[in-house]
């Protein structure tokens, strides 16, 4: 056995842990500026004064091998000859030249580097096989920001590692732009308003340190409370995606993405040299992940100072108080045309604004407080509607009337900006109500100079409030298909792909979605024309005959379909009726057949559930209005897969006939939890059969009977497309590979697997029966109960992303539908090679093996991930835990200190 690594070098792994990758870039120690410069108007200049004029705490060193110095400072001739190891360069030379420089930074210990140079991928193939020599040269490395870019500003440290004419103020606020030019724009702008930020950062053509990257360490900044993005392409999906919903809880992220017409799409090519992708697909990723999406760049900065003087309302009904008509009516318009809703005023409220207020008052929302209010009255209408409950948020407006006194009326509604829910103004005029502004904004009540701007802002918030509540929002837990449902649709596209098709047949088609419990029409085959009526007889009529083709898509295009037959005769008529067309189609050979089915007779609705390839996010799911003019209608909602109840749900709220689903004109509900199961099932089906290029199932016939799949359409990869070569899906699916039985001492079997977000009312029992020894023991202090059983925390547990944590749950499927007795998690550390893990066991549970079993379970799945090391803080008392670790192969540090709190447990994976 070889013997454990000394202690020594498991310390220094954990000091080198401590710095993240992208501290080089932000908080660097030492600075080489590569093709610095002298010549005046140059960017080699401009970035040395930059550095030098704003100081950073560390040192900064010019790279210019035809020089002894720069603007006074010694110059070196190459990064190999600094007299210490630098953490970042920023290089400015010529695109020929930085796989060289590149390379000797590698070599010279570098970890981080800004590659302000142009001519790259946005100049065609040359300046491709250029980035790919970079990328080489620093895999493994140093991490890189940019080429094409601007550069990082840190005003909160003084670091400006910009050719950018000034530095930004400090503040809270990080901004990440594609776009350069934009940068500089804003920074000008943000110096005249006095707006701050924590970080500014060119992110250029992205080739190597992207948006997950980027967010991941702003979400972690203590300076930064809110990220906004200027996107032209979002570059690695996944990562965007995984990042964005990790940070998107504690710190709002607001992104205005350029290219929604195909001609601005290609403009962004051009500029950043990255296909921008499908807009619709983008609005849909964004929404999975808890982002904003706005439309102009005043609404970014809108939405940040809205965002961080406010809390988020729970819904989207607003009550307006004015003091003139015209006003509230133009912000209904602008609330109610972008999805929000006028708060009904409750009898409570109605009655007590009687109480105070003239008779001549507007009796509802908007409240029409009169042109002579006073600052009591405007305080006693916010006072009044801001306790109805039915009521999610509020904006007060004033228009400056010879009667009115905008400054003393602002003074007195500063108590009021912190009600429970959000407080918005707009005092409209110029200099006039100038002083009320500031006292509002002094204040945390964010003001608008229009009405219905404002609105427009409260419609951001309360979607954005939408989209994070569906992050966390316990689902129910749909039935899973039969354990071989993957193997028999596997079988089904294989045989296709084996005869060289890449089109199933709809009777094909119906045998795949029925493998995953989608429930289908009952079809036969028949090849001829006595066979097809004898199935009808079989059925009874009427019927529906179909042609049955390995080459044709679209049925009815080519009069394929026939509805409603009622004898034998209409039958034969039917088939020899679909071959006459072909035939005169010229499309003969296409007939391999036709299907019959009952005529489905069902008072419902026609939908249509689908799937296709986007080229960035892989799989999208579509869910709408369905039949034979779905491209007429276009009233569809797209989600990207896996989907849970909540996020079905989710996707079908946003369609036209989703109200119609619940029930109109007399007509009963569709089963609305039947169907959020069906299209569970279906993203199910999606994830698993990755060989599926596309999938539609047009008609789904939905009504309060039940649901049914009346005809299928799936279109196959072509038969020499290997799955590894396919997009990978943009969100982790449910990781079913990860299944183990274990039997406990006392015989006991038990269920490990990774948690789901359906687990959260176990996990409410499995907190309330723990001890409070346990829990001083896994959290280092006392928890009460009603704090361990939260919503917001145990949803946060359960509902995870599987790309960058595990946690695995211990279950008894014998007591009380599934009792959770044990959970494990494993948590990768952003931008490096280690991970955190953690356990707790039911007190029963204890001393029965089922710790060592957890945590031999995460670090078989640590291997698996390519890690370096598994960590954990454990308490010095704790010793059981200590004994597991020590078991597995840890290193338990910090025990030779008595006076030590905590240890920390260290394994190195060979």
């Amino acid at each position: 056995m070889a013997p454990r690594p000394p202690l020594e070098p498991a310390y220094d792994l954990l000091h080198q842990q401590t710095r993240h990758p992208l501290e080089a870039l932000f908080a660097p120690r030492s600075v080489a500026i590569v093709g610095a410069s002298e010549r005046q108007g140059s960017v080699g200049r401009t970035l040395l004064w930059n550095l030098i004029s704003s100081p950073f705490g560390g040192t900064v060193y010019p790279i210019n091998p035809k020089r002894t110095n720069v603007l006074g400072i010694r110059a070196w001739p190459s990064i190999s000859a600094l007299p210490e190891q630098v953490d970042l360069a920023v290089v400015a030379t010529p695109a020929h030249s930085v796989p060289d420089v590149i390379r000797e930074c590698a070599q010279a210990g570098v970890k981080g580097a800004i590659i302000i140079s142009a001519g790259f991928k946005e100049t065609g193939p040359e300046g491709v096989r250029l980035e790919q020599e970079v990328l080489a040269a620093a895999r493994g490395h140093l991490r890189i920001i940019g080429p094409n870019c601007l550069g990082v500003m840190r005003p909160t440290s003084g670091l400006n590692a910009t050719f950018a004419g000034a530095m930004a103020r400090p503040g809270n606020v990080a901004f990440i732009s594609q776009s350069g030019a934009l940068l500089t724009g804003i920074l000008d702008w943000s110096l005249r308003e006095a707006v701050g930020f924590s970080a500014f950062v060119s992110a250029g053509s992205m080739l190597d340190v992207g948006w997950g990257d980027l967010i991941d360490y702003l979400g972690n900044d203590p300076r930064t409370r809110s990220i906004l993005l200027y996107m032209e392409s979002i570059g690695d999906a996944r990562a965007f995606l995984s990042a964005a919903r990790e940070v998107a809880l504690q710190k709002p992220i607001i992104v205005i993405k350029a290219g929604r017409t195909a001609q601005a799409a290609q403009a962004a090519a051009s500029h950043t040299g990255t296909l921008a992708g499908s807009d619709e697909v983008l609005t849909a990723a964004f929404r999975r992940a808890g982002v904003l999406r706005v439309d102009s760049i005043s609404d970014l900065f809108y939405m940040a100072e809205v965002l961080a003087k406010q809390p988020r309302p729970e819904g989207r009904r607003l009550t307006l108080v004015t003091n003139a008509g015209g006003p509230g009516v133009l912000a209904t318009d602008a609330l109610v045309s972008g999805g929000g809703e006028l708060a009904k005023l409750s009898e409570k409220t109605m009655t007590a604004l009687n109480g105070f207020l003239p008779p001549q008052w507007s009796h509802g929302n908007p409240v029409d407080i009169l042109g002579d209010a006073d600052p009591e009255r405007y305080a006693k209408a916010l006072e009044v509607t801001g306790a109805d409950e039915s009521s999610d948020g509020l904006l007060v407006i004033l228009t400056p009337q010879d009667m009115t006194e905008p400054t003393q009326t602002a003074d007195r509604l500063k108590p009021y900006a912190r009600m429970g829910k959000p407080v918005l103004a707009s005092w409209m005029g110029g200099s006039a109500v100038a002083a009320g502004e500031r006292i509002l904004n002094d204040a945390g009540i964010p003001t608008f100079g229009y009405p219905d701007t404002a609105a427009r802002i409260f419609n951001y918030m309360w979607r954005y409030s939408y989209n994070l509540g569906a992050l966390y929002e316990t689902p129910t837990l749909a039935e899973e298909p039969t354990g071989d449902a993957r193997e028999r649709a596997g079988a089904l596209i294989q045989a296709a792909r084996a005869q060289g098709r890449t089109l199933l047949t709809e009777y094909e088609s119906k045998q795949l979605l029925a493998a995953y419990g989608i429930p289908t029409v009952e079809t036969r085959l028949a090849t001829t024309v006595e066979e097809a009526v004898a199935h009808a007889e079989s059925f009874g009529y009427p019927v529906v005959v179909k042609l049955h083709s390995h080459a044709i898509t679209h049925k009815t295009d080519v009069g394929g379909v026939r509805l409603n037959l009622g004898s034998a005769a209409a039958v034969r008529e039917a088939v020899e009726g679909i071959r006459r067309k072909l035939q005169e189609l010229g499309q003969a050979q296409a007939f391999d057949g036709v299907t019959v089915q009952p005529m489905a007779r069902l008072d419902g609705y026609e939908l249509i559930v689908g799937s296709s390839l986007d080229a960035q996010f892989g799989p999208v799911l579509l869910f709408g209005a369905g039949g034979v003019l779905v491209e007429v209608f276009q009233d569809r909602a797209l989600g990207l897969p896996p989907l849970n109840t909540t996020l079905a749900r989710r996707m079908m709220e946003r369609t036209r006939i989703f109200e119609a689903l619940k029930g109109v004109r007399g007509r009963p509900p569709v089963e609305l939890a039947a169907l959020e199961k069906l299209m569970v099932r279906f993203s199910q089906l999606v994830v698993e059969q990755r060989l599926i290029k596309e999938v539609d199932i047009n008609p789904l016939l939905a009504s309060h009977e039940r649901l049914l799949a009346l005809d299928a359409r799936v279109v196959l990869h072509e038969p020499s497309t290997r799955e590894s070569a396919l997009p990978p899906l943009a969100i982790q699916p449910y990781p079913h590979q990860y299944l183990w039985r274990w039997k406990a001492r006392d015989g006991e079997e038990y269920t490990l697997r990774p948690i789901r977000p359906e687990d959260e009312p176990r996990m409410v029992a499995f907190h309330r029966a723990l001890s409070e020894q346990s829990i001083f023991m896994r959290y280092a202090g006392m928890m009460r109960l009603d704090q361990r059983v939260a919503h917001e925390r145990l949803a946060r547990i359960c509902f995870i992303d599987y790309a960058r944590e595990m946690a695995l749950v211990v279950e008894n499927l014998k007591r009380g539908g599934g009792e959770i007795v044990g959970v494990g998690r494993l948590t990768r550390l952003p931008g490096t090679t280690a991970a955190e893990f953690a356990m707790l066991i039911s007190d029963r549970m204890q001393c029965q093996g089922l710790g060592t079993e957890l945590l031999q379970r995460l670090v078989d799945i640590g291997r698996e991930w390519g890690l370096e090391r598994i960590l954990a803080d454990i308490l010095a008392g704790n010793r059981p835990m200590q004994r597991v670790c020590r078991k597995l192969g840890f290193e338990i540090l910090g025990l030779e200190d008595p006076r030590a709190e905590m240890v920390k447990a260290v394994k190195l994976l060979g």
